[in-house]
């Protein structure tokens, strides 16, 4: 992923699972994440990532298990942050919304 994935959501839910390369050859695991909460908003949110396997058959994002990002939950305003280690996927939850969006961007070396 050298080019920055976005995802914007403006209601309580989750957004689509993106999946990370943690077998880039060699290059570290780099990834770095913001999420940019439009002006006025009401809403409150999380990063999340999993360590299930996102590619078996089996695979159901509303099953998973899911972590929250140490320093990304329960947030309420433009937060960023970064994964120094492998995980599989990242997604972003917005767990209370009253007004706005918040839009999640990712961007991976390699």
């Amino acid at each position: 992923m050298a080019r920055p994935t976005r995802q914007t959501l403006g209601a309580v839910g989750v957004a689509t699972p993106i999946v990370l390369n943690n077998m880039n050859g060699g290059v570290p695991f780099s990834v770095g994440f913001a999420v940019d909460v439009s002006a006025g908003a009401t809403l409150t949110y999380t990063v999340e990532h999993t360590f299930d396997d996102v590619f078996a058959n089996a695979f159901n994002p509303a099953t998973a298990t899911w972590f929250p990002h140490a320093a990304i939950a329960a947030q309420t305003a433009d937060k960023d942050g970064n994964y120094a280690f492998p995980v599989m996927a990242i997604r972003l939850n917005v767990t209370a919304w009253s007004a706005g969006t918040a839009t999640f961007t990712v961007i991976q070396q390699g």
